[in-house]
């Protein structure tokens, strides 16, 4: 039951408000409104009606249309003299767009993803524009279309499938609240790049548009556009149904049409009718799956289901709150609540909720019963625009004067103390004071939005304002004072309020008494609740608080629970509720999806362990139950009776749950059914009862906690008809809130006649005629009905038997009822549940001329029990079988019981036994019935084969001396202590021995171990007390008899003290002290068989035990094996004794000097966890340190640098690491390290490497010498790079690059030795210059190859050319020059100037082979010495290893001047 609050929005300006628009996810409303002067302005309101001052747009023309962006929240405006405005509300920005309409735009719409937007004017002008992710119109629309006509309506084709569209709407809502990932998938952000990534093409913006003159156009994701249908009249609606792509048209002289859509945008008809309504102003929208709704001012609203070919309406004829002329204008359909809105001319708001039935009932259902019209929101003036919106599910109303914005909020109610409080309009509260019998009709000035009541007071909210009254006879106001807590409960004097981070105890005025603070950890208060005197709190973060308000101040009742801890599936707690003396709390949840939990925990306080009762199956935690889908066959009366009431309330959820104020144990829930539970709650019928049965939709559920037994059910019915929900209870009572339909209706006759009729109550099923009676005849009724639930019947009768006041049934007491039946109408006897009590009494009464009226009775309250001892009683005997067996089979077997002992008086015998069967009584009762007939007996024992009973036979046959006889049955019966026994007896000790061997039954075995050991037969004796495995028993024989070895065996199967005892027994004898020793190990007495293994010098032993020593072993005894290691040179195993004994220090030392090695896993055993107490942290990093030096000795230098890099000291960690040359984890180190001595270290090493051949070390080298600020060092790299580029691929120009970069680093770098630093720069300045030289040279040959020439002779002239040129490539170029040139003189005389100048030249290595026979050959030269090189590599070329030894030399240097 809800109702609606009404905000009327702030128009800053009078005027008439010509449109209204709702954001479809953010509480934002755009009214466009015209001013008494002409002009038009747009304003943009908040849910309550607040206007956002910055939020204007305004032009001197009215406004003509508006239409929101579909996710962010920026609204489109279309004025009248042609202007498109844009209002970004997030960046609070306006934008223009291109002035290309000339007239009023009467058109806007946005695309689905909010990429384009569609304008039209008046004049037929449509415009498809682009739009960025901030809504700004890009220059240049995307296409313009002149059209000869008015355009009417644009409808686009959505891009996503229907079937993700509930994703998209949770998409979308999680993008405007924030949500990281959701504002990347809608490009949110500001400079947010790519479209938004939803499934479907999102450029696929294609849209239909209609005219005043009928035509309906396409324009295709390109912008063109093309005609594709004419239709009847004009276009006054245009509807797309994306579930079959079929776009649906409505023309003014309503004419539907149906158009098949092609993806490619091709049309086809489909269907054509002529609707029924009234013509002109209508309103048309979709109201579910193709289901249109038309309003055209009538009183109806007219439904097309359009999949289903059907028709009819939903009409305000007849219904309460609305008049004759009252006719709906508008209409707007909420899909997330599934309500149809509509707005009459007088000023109503018509609202139909859809809620069909379930199953195959719903879907015979008529159309129109689908919908049920809900009571209606009054506003003033004649409405002419209705429109839901929001993810808040807002309703906008727009009556032209005025817009009012309608919250919908669930009516408050609260039940507590005997008063019930319920709201019935937005500022009206109904108080109900069962107890005193008077009804308040409270006012208030404030809409409510919460209220808590007790005897006395009662307390309302509305988020803003607390409002406290002291309620009697009459009503008075206490207090009033300001809080947005929406969390509000009142104990005594004292209300309770929440603020971020604390809980505040506060006097009706709103001073502050106390402060309860929750740190961070503990979170926000969510959920409070008061019953008796304890306070319970639950944060946001799952801690639970309970709280003593007995005194003066609220003290903590037990320690604070951490729910997660118990329920680690618990998502968000939604509420909670304590009982009556604050040992337990219920707990009501949502899984950690989102969805509700249908598990009910409850915590017990005092044993701080938590239950549950899982609402999904319909069982506790400690009920064992058979699942539904396995057979029921095996289970007991019981066990089937708990199944089907299970199988009631499975599938469900609890929405609501309360405990009653007197009694600690009782919880009653309201539990809905969940959506896919329909199928799992229907019962085992016919397929068609199946299929039309419909279970119902909320049931109540009563419950009974307990440790011992843990949740259980009690009782479950159904909510009734009349009734909404369930607001508290108090034994004898539930009480519930009616549905609006129902108030009013109440009998005038009734007890409550006197009260509000907002209340209804239902007396509890096993109360029902003790409304009236005493606490202690209550008390004794509760205990009744839980001793029954549990199963406890003895209890449950001496609870019943209590109940000795005399109990009015239905205005007729219990004494008048049983002196004679005739002066009970025969209504009441049918309609009247009465109690057990006089129900039982009822039963047992010799009255033979109302037995009809009496079973009538019985089958009218549905007490089959007592229907059944009825039948007993008046020798009805099949009958009373036939309804134990369908109606009351917890009493099955005691009807065949009481049947059988029927039997057995009237000597039936024969009938007796197969009914002393069926009640399980057969073995005592029949025996019983036939010890006089001894033979008849035995044959009946020979005939049921029943093990019990020929055991009993074989017994009494012992007793009476036949032991042939008794064996016999003792063998058929399978007792082999009592065979065994016997022929003990009887002497034949060997037949008794094969038994034992044949069966090992240990109660013979021992039975005969102990006739052996009486007869001194010792070695058989402890044989047979060995097959008892009575080891104790055989162990005392062996030490008696000092049969020592197998003693030890048998010890060893012992127990560990039988272990210890042998132990002891063999350390006596010096002969037998190695077993003592290995009995001690084995019976886990360590220190005992260290001592005897070092007194006996056992170093075997020893090393063994050793093996089990751990950090609990008494540390002398630790160090004093350790010393023994040490002594026999066996120095690993004193190492681990030593890290045992925490002594770690020595165990390093000790390898250091015996060079025991580390291992992993040994090293992890030395390392002293963080945080240890009584342990400093400088010893630890010391210790740490001091392994990791002897892991690097010995070679293990990744151990090394793990141990390094755990002290911080992470220097010595990339030297051990450089150490073990792995590259990757070297590169890595550095990486994370993020220290300038690392990455210099990193980068010296990786230039030791062949980073010529790998980029991947090149880009490494540069940027750990760049971050690590060694730009001197980074300067020698780029001229090492230089140097490779010239000798390796006579490449200057990278060479003059890679010199260049070292000449920046060099002249940027910091050096200690300023001189050399300068003399560097000198030196490499000059470098660069030859090399630039030859560059220029090289460049030159192109252009003019004899000034090329000129400049290479100046180059040869340079003193120190090859410090910087190879002068054989110098050389090189000119010999290639003069050969081209012909001049093959000039080419041989260069050739020879160059041998003088490189006596070791390899020729071929300057110069192309070609070349060189090409000279020789003109000038008829022989090619003899001087072509090759006798020194490989000679004239400048550096072999691999000579590279290696320069980028040796270079990484020294780099450390030297790091």
């Amino acid at each position: 039951m809800a109702v609606y609050f009404d905000h009327k929005v702030e128009k800053p300006i009078a005027g008439p408000s010509v449109d209204i628009a709702w954001h479809s996810v953010r509480p934002l409303l755009a009214v466009a409104s015209r001013g008494d002067g002409g002009g038009g302005t747009v304003h943009v309101y908040r849910e309550e009606g607040e206007l956002l001052e910055h939020a204007t747009m305004q032009r001197a023309c009215p406004s003509m249309s508006l239409d929101w962006h579909p996710i962010r929240p920026i609204v489109g405006a279309g004025w009248e003299n042609g202007e498109i405005l844009i209002w970004n509300e997030q960046e609070r920005e306006l934008y223009w767009a291109e002035h290309i309409h000339k007239h009023e735009v009467v058109l806007l719409k946005w695309s689905p993803n909010g990429t384009r937007l569609v304008s039209g004017d008046k004049n037929g002008l449509l415009v498809v524009w682009r739009a960025d992710p901030r809504g700004r119109l890009q220059p240049g629309p995307l296409s313009k279309h002149e059209l000869p006509q008015i355009l009417t309506q644009c409808v686009f084709k959505p891009s996503v499938n229907p079937d993700t569209a509930a994703d998209m709407a949770a998409l979308a809502r999680a993008a405007v609240s924030g949500d990281e990932s959701a504002l990347d998938m809608f490009s949110w952000k500001k400079g947010g790049k790519g479209p938004m990534k939803v499934s479907g093409d999102p450029d696929a913006q294609t849209c239909f548009i209609g005219g005043s003159e009928g035509n309906a156009f396409y324009v295709d994701e390109k912008g063109g556009c093309k005609a594709i249908f004419n239709a009847d009249g004009a276009i006054r609606k245009l509807l797309y149904n994306e579930y079959k792509d079929i776009l649906v048209v409505v023309t003014e002289s309503l004419m539907l049409s149906q158009f098949s859509v092609s993806p490619e945008g091709h049309v086809q008809e489909l269907m054509k009718v002529k609707l029924s309504g009234k013509q002109g102003e209508f309103d048309a929208i979709w109201a579910g799956r193709g289901l249109l709704a038309i309003a055209t001012g009538e009183t109806v609203i007219r439904m097309w289901d359009l999949d289903r070919d059907d028709n009819y309406a939903l009409s305000l004829d007849g219904h309460q709150g609305f008049e004759t002329g009252d006719y709906i204008n508008c209409i707007s359909f909420c899909d997330a609540k599934g309500i149809l809105a509509g707005g009459t001319n007088n000023g109503r708001v018509a609202l139909w909720r859809f809620s069909p039935a379930q199953g195959l009932a719903g879907r015979r259902q008529e159309g129109e019963q689908k919908w049920k019209l809900q009571a209606p929101a009054n506003c003033d003036g004649n409405i002419l625009q209705i429109s839901w919106g929001s993810s808040k599910n807002l309703l906008a109303i727009n009556n032209i004067a005025n817009v009012i914005i309608l919250h919908e909020h669930v009516m408050s109610s609260h039940f507590k103390d005997g008063v019930a409080c319920v709201q019935t309009s937005p500022s009206i509260l109904a108080v109900d004071m069962y107890n005193s019998g008077i009804h308040h009709d409270l006012k208030t000035d404030i809409h409510i939005k919460g209220v808590y009541t007790t005897r006395d007071h009662v307390a309302i909210w509305n988020g803003r304002k607390v409002v406290a009254y002291e309620i009697g006879p009459t009503i008075r106001c206490l207090g009033t004072f300001s809080t947005e807590s929406m969390l509000i409960a009142i104990f005594d004097q004292n209300v309770y309020t929440t603020e971020p981070g604390k809980l505040q105890i506060r006097t009706f005025q709103g001073t502050v008494k106390q402060l309860l603070s929750f740190n961070e950890q503990e979170g926000e208060v969510i959920a409070i609740d008061i019953n008796g005197y304890y306070l319970v709190v639950a944060t946001s973060t799952g801690y639970l608080k309970i709280f003593d308000l007995s005194r003066r101040e609220a003290k903590l009742h037990a320690n604070p629970k951490y729910i997660h801890d118990s329920v680690s599936k618990l998502g968000s707690i939604v509420s909670i509720r304590v009982n009556c003396n604050g040992t337990k709390i219920s707990i009501l949840s949502n899984k950690t999806d989102g969805t509700c939990d249908p598990t009910l925990y409850v915590w017990d306080v005092d044993m701080d362990n938590v239950s549950h009762f899982d609402f999904a199956v319909g069982h506790g935690d400690q009920d064992d139950f058979t699942p539904q889908d396995e057979s029921t066959e095996d289970q007991t009366d019981e066990e089937r009776g708990r199944s089907e009431a299970a199988r009631d309330i499975a599938g469900r959820y609890p929405i609501s749950h309360y405990w009653d104020p007197q009694e600690p144990k009782l919880l009653v829930c309201e539990a809905k059914l969940s959506a896919a539970a329909v199928e799992m709650n229907t019962p085992k019928k016919s397929a068609l009862a199946s299929a039309m049965y419909i279970p119902p939709e909320v049931v109540i559920v009563s419950l009974f906690s307990t440790l011992e037994h843990g949740v259980m059910l009690q009782d479950s019915f159904p909510l009734g008809a009349t009734h909404n929900s369930l607001i508290g209870l108090e034994v004898p009572y539930f009480y519930f809130v009616k549905k609006s339909s129902e108030i009013g209706q109440d009998d005038p006759h009734s007890p409550l006649s006197g009260l509000g009729n907002n209340i209804g109550r239902q007396v509890m099923r096993d109360f029902v005629g003790l409304e009236d009676g005493d606490k202690s005849a209550r008390d004794a009724m509760m205990n009744f009905s839980y001793y029954l639930t549990i199963g406890n019947m003895d209890e449950a009768f001496k609870a019943i038997k209590l109940i000795k006041s005399c109990v009015p049934v239905e205005g007729t007491c219990y004494s008048s009822l049983l002196l004679s039946l005739e002066t009970i109408p025969d209504g009441i006897l049918e309609f009247c549940n009465l109690n057990c009590v006089v129900l039982h009494k009822l039963c047992i009464i010799p009255w033979k001329p109302h037995a009809e009226d009496a079973e009538r009775l019985f089958k009218t309250c549905k007490r089959y029990d007592l229907l059944n001892d009825f039948y007993q009683a008046s020798g009805q005997w099949s009958k009373a079988m036939e309804t134990a067996e369908l109606h009351d089979r917890i009493h099955l077997r005691t009807t065949y019981y009481n049947y059988a002992k029927h039997l057995e008086a009237k000597g039936d015998i024969n009938g007796a036994i197969p009914n002393f069967e069926k009640s399980d009584t057969h073995r005592f009762e029949v025996p019983r019935m036939l010890f006089d007939e001894p033979q008849a007996l035995e044959a009946y024992i020979m005939k049921t084969k029943d093990k019990a009973l020929r055991k009993w036979w074989a017994q009494y046959m012992e007793s009476t001396g036949e032991m042939e006889t008794s064996l016999q049955f003792y063998e058929a019966a399978q007792d082999f202590l009592s065979l065994c026994r016997v022929y003990c007896y009887c002497g034949n000790m060997e037949k008794a021995a094969e038994i034992c061997n044949e069966t090992g039954d240990r109660a013979a075995c021992y039975h005969l171990a102990r006739q052996y050991e009486n007869q001194d037969n010792v070695k058989e004796a402890i044989h047979f007390f060995t097959r008892a495995q009575a080891y104790s028993q055989a162990i005392r024989l062996c030490k008696e008899h000092g049969m020592e070895d197998q003693l030890m065996n048998l010890a060893l199967m012992s127990t560990q003290y039988d272990m210890i005892e042998a132990a002891r027994y063999y350390e006596n004898n010096s002969n037998t002290q190695d077993k003592a020793v290995m009995l001690y190990h084995k019976g886990g007495h360590f220190s005992k068989a260290l001592d005897l293994a070092f007194r006996t010098e056992q170093f075997g032993a020893l090393q063994l035990i050793a093996d089990d020593l751990d950090d609990t072993t008494d540390p002398v005894l630790l160090n004093k094996c350790a010393e023994f290691f040490m002594e026999h040179g066996q120095y690993d195993k004193a190492v681990e004794l030593l890290v045992v004994a925490k002594k770690y220090f020595d165990a390093l030392e000790l390898c250091v000097q015996q060079s025991v090695t580390i291992t992993e896993k040994l090293a992890e055993k030395m390392t002293i966890p963080k945080d240890t107490p009584q342990v400093n942290n400088d010893t630890r990093i010391k210790l740490l340190e001091k392994i990791a030096d002897c892991c690097f000795t010995q070679g293990a230098y990744h151990l090394a640098t793990k141990k390094y890099t755990q002290a911080g000291n992470k220097v010595k960690a990339m030297r051990a690491l450089l150490k073990s040359g792995d590259t990757e984890k070297i590169v890595f180190f550095a990486g994370v390290s993020r220290q300038k001595e690392i990455y210099v270290m990193a980068a010296n090493y990786l230039q030791s490497l062949d980073w010529r051949k790998d980029p991947e070390i090149m880009k490494n080298i540069i940027g750990f010498y760049t971050k690590g600020r060694a730009l001197d060092s980074l300067a020698g790299f780029y001229d090492a790079c230089a140097q490779v580029e010239i000798d390796e691929y006579q490449n200057y120009d990278k060479a003059l690059g890679a010199m260049s970069e070292a000449y920046k680093c060099l002249t940027k770098a910091k050096m200690k030795n300023i001189s050399q630093q300068e003399e560097r720069i000198a030196n490499l300045k000059h470098r660069i210059g030859l090399v630039k030289k030859f560059v220029q040279a090289r460049r030159l040959y192109d252009d003019d190859a004899e000034e090329a020439m000129k400049q290479c002779q100046i180059l040869l002239e340079e003193p120190d050319l090859d410090s910087a040129v190879r002068i054989g490539d110098v050389y090189g170029l000119m010999i290639e020059h003069y050969a081209r040139q012909e001049n093959y003189k000039r080419a041989y005389s260069a050739m020879e100037e160059m041998r003088n100048r490189i006596p070791t030249v390899n020729m071929a290595y300057y110069v192309n082979m070609a070349t060189i026979e090409a000279v020789h050959r003109a000038l008829e030269i022989p090619l003899g010495r001087g072509i090759g090189a006798d020194i490989k590599g000679g004239g400048g070329r550096i072999s691999d290893d000579e590279d290696g030894e320069v980028v040796e030399e270079e990484i020294y240097n780099g450390e030297e001047y790091c």
